[in-house]
């Protein structure tokens, strides 16, 4: 720099000195000057950029030559965005955050899940080991009728959408709006009028032609909606069809399997077997034997019906897989098995029972899982026993059924005994009080019986004559209370039971949905009253709220206040609530029943109550 150069700079900045002295400036303050001066000089460059793309030559030269307006007018990187332009911008910028931030959760609960998934498909040893895989569904002689068949697939989805029905799975059947047009014979059809079934329920006009088609189901609608006779009547046809061709002989059979988690449902189940079968064999057709085989009763009776030659049993696990370890009977001919309750059959320790059962089979069957409460999680794995499954969803897996008034109270539990008594005002009998714990249904039971209460108790330290005669006592109206535990919740089919009393709240919310939905059945509306107290599990009360919020019914202040700690964790997207057990609210990182079960694994410890009652029943 030249001499004349360094005396012009000094003389401006002497002049400058004099001026405006500012003897020292702070980092900060330096830092937001340096800051001002990149934001003007990038708000010039996106003026000069606008101007080059389209802007008037008036406005380019102002915009280069306004140098001089610098300090008066604050050229901002967006300061020729609008307002609105500029909120769209940053709203579009959080909601892509948001999604970053969701799919990381449901990533994270996918790992969750696929860690406590079974890695072994649900298949017999033999199938697993020798790798036999079934390609094709059983084929039945069965057909809808021809006019039905030539309707479009945007016919039958209307009819589906008419009645709330969601099918997944390959070649659908279509579904059929009436018993005549499933092609029942005419004693059936007439003992279906007789129980009062004219026409039939969602579930039963996908659920009977996808059975009878031949196709393996995943079947899941919500207490009282007629499950069983989605399942009972195909194996009756099935069973007369195999007697028709050739008779069954001495110990041959069965040719159609129902496993049921409790005694007290398999007995049930059974009964309305032999009852559609009497009406056959009274109109001429050919008499169809049947086997329970339960424990708590004789096995030498069950024996002596198995001898004869039977065409189809309904079974508990325990005793199932004890009478064939002793070979009593083969399934050698078996070729229709429909577990009832199915995510109780697999999930909490029955897995391995139900994959021993499988074993049994000599050759493919058509397989069939019902229940109203089956989570992701169990859809998931019993997938892999069937072939190309159909799965028919009437509602919400684990949904309750919209015809029950739930009734939710605040009970201190030193009170809960006596307040029984005024519950049983409300309504006329029948009334279903159920309890968690065996000692619980003693003591409520014989508290009522103190009070003059005509009432009868149920639990699995009962002997199952006692337990028989206390169920068939209430079912004919002979009594008007029965207590139990969780026997007596799995798809137990009462006559007009007009409420439900929970005495203590479950551990889980399914067992919750089973519990309330024994009144409401077949169309007619109950009320279930709930009784909480701070004892109860705060995750639990959040399914309870959240249950109660879906199924629009009135949620008491004390509960609605409940606010779980990451209230905006549960709306994510993707699957509502949790993955693992269905509950809403809560996720699977959250969920009480998965570290239950793990906790259970580590220790060691026993089935519940109401699981001992089918699988321990030798």
């Amino acid at each position: 720099m030249s001499y004349t150069k360094k005396r012009r700079v000094s003389e401006k900045s002497d002049e400058s000195d004099d001026d405006n002295y500012v003897p020292y400036v702070p980092i900060k303050q330096r830092k937001k000057t340096q800051i001002k001066q990149v934001e003007k000089r990038l708000g010039r460059l996106t003026a000069l950029k606008e101007q080059e793309t389209g802007s008037t030559s008036e406005g380019t030269s102002e915009g280069v030559n306004d140098e001089d307006d610098d300090d008066e007018v604050n050229h901002g990187p967006k300061s020729r965005i609008s307002l609105l332009d500029q909120h769209s911008d940053l709203k579009r910028k959080a909601e892509a955050k948001k999604e970053t931030a969701r799919e990381k959760i449901l990533k994270e609960e996918e790992k969750i899940l696929e860690s406590v998934a079974e890695k072994q498909a649900l298949k017999a040893v033999s199938e697993l080991a020798k790798g036999i895989e079934y390609a094709d569904p059983i084929k039945t002689g069965w057909l809808p009728p021809k006019y039905i068949l030539s309707k479009s697939e945007e016919t039958h989805e209307k009819v589906r959408k008419k009645y709330h029905i969601l099918v997944e799975g390959e070649n659908k059947p279509p579904p059929i709006k009436t018993f005549r047009e499933m092609k029942f014979p005419k004693p059936i059809l007439h003992g279906l009028k007789k129980k009062g079934i004219i026409h039939p329920t969602p579930i039963q006009i996908q659920g009977i032609p996808a059975v009878l088609s031949g196709r393996d189901m995943i079947g899941i609608a919500f207490t009282g909606s007629g499950k069983t006779i989605v399942f009972t009547l195909p194996i009756i046809m099935f069973a007369l069809e195999q007697e028709k061709r050739l008779p069954f002989v001495n110990n041959e059979g069965p040719y159609g399997l129902i496993v049921c988690p409790a005694r007290e449902l398999a007995k049930q189940t059974h009964e309305i077997i032999k009852e559609f079968c009497g009406h056959l064999e009274r109109d001429g057709f050919p008499a169809l034997r049947t086997a329970l085989c339960i424990g708590g009763i004789s096995m030498k009776d069950q024996l002596a019906a198995i001898n004869r030659g039977v065409h189809i049993m309904v079974a508990t696990p325990g005793r199932l897989m004890a009478m064939l370890a002793d070979k009593k009977f083969t399934l050698d001919i078996c070729r229709y098995l429909c577990l009832d309750e199915a995510d109780r059959m697999i999930d909490m320790g029955f897995e391995e029972d139900v994959r021993t059962i499988f074993s049994y089979f000599k050759g493919q069957r058509q397989t069939l899982l019902f229940s109203a409460t089956m989570p992701k999680k169990i859809q998931n794995f019993a997938r892999s026993a069937l072939v190309k499954p159909i799965t028919v969803n009437v509602g919400r897996a684990g949904a309750a059924s919209l015809d029950v008034v739930q009734e939710v109270e605040y009970v201190k539990q030193e009170a809960k005994i006596v307040y029984i008594l005024e519950c049983l005002q409300k309504t006329a009998p029948p009334v279903l009080i159920f309890a968690e714990k065996k000692q619980d249904v003693d003591a409520i039971h014989e508290y009522l019986l103190l009070k003059g209460v005509e009432a009868v108790a149920i639990h699995g330290g009962k002997d199952q004559e006692e337990r028989t005669q206390s169920i068939d006592q209430f079912r004919k109206a002979e009594k008007d209370v029965l207590v139990a535990t969780d026997v007596a919740s799995k798809g137990l089919d009462f006559p007009d039971i007009k409420h439900v009393i929970n005495y203590d709240m479950p551990e889980d919310i399914e067992n919750y949905v089973h519990r309330i939905g024994r009144t409401g059945r077949c169309g007619k509306t109950g009320v279930a009253t709930t009784f909480i107290n701070k004892g109860v599990d705060e995750t639990v009360l959040l399914d309870l709220k959240h249950l109660l919020i879906e199924a629009k019914q009135k949620v008491p202040p004390f509960l609605f206040e409940m606010q779980p700690d990451n209230e905006k964790y549960l709306d994510i997207g993707g699957e509502a609530g949790c993955m693992y057990c269905g509950g809403l609210g809560h996720r699977i990182a959250d969920c009480p029943k998965l570290e239950a079960l793990q906790n259970k694994q580590v220790a060691g410890i026993g089935r519940r109550d109401y699981l001992a009652a089918g699988s321990a029943d030798y």
